[in-house]
């Protein structure tokens, strides 16, 4: 049997975000991690393995980044909500 192989997942900055929460005075996640179709968003984020920096002008991500981190390692995704509590959700 084969075994799959592990889901690339890629880390990058929302600037529109950043933008928005400087503007607003709010506290809204600036991470974004997509992994396959799935997007998961917070305000910290950490991968437990090796990883690397990718720099891609002439072929961005379908979102208009054009610098991100991929990994294929396990990545924690860290959300604080509004009372100050943090949820932690684990990508494969």
């Amino acid at each position: 049997m084969k075994q799959a192989r592990p889901r690339i997942k890629k880390i990058h900055v929302n600037q529109h975000m950043i933008r928005k929460n400087r503007n607003d005075n709010e506290d809204n996640p600036i991470f974004t991690v997509k992994s396959g179709k799935e997007n998961h968003y917070g305000h910290e984020v950490l991968f437990l393995g090796p990883g690397k920096l990718v720099y891609s002008p002439c072929k961005p991500m379908s979102c208009g980044a054009v610098a991100w981190l991929e990994t294929t390692a396990t990545v924690k995704v860290l959300l604080r909500d509004k009372d100050g509590s943090t949820n932690i959700k684990e990508v494969q």
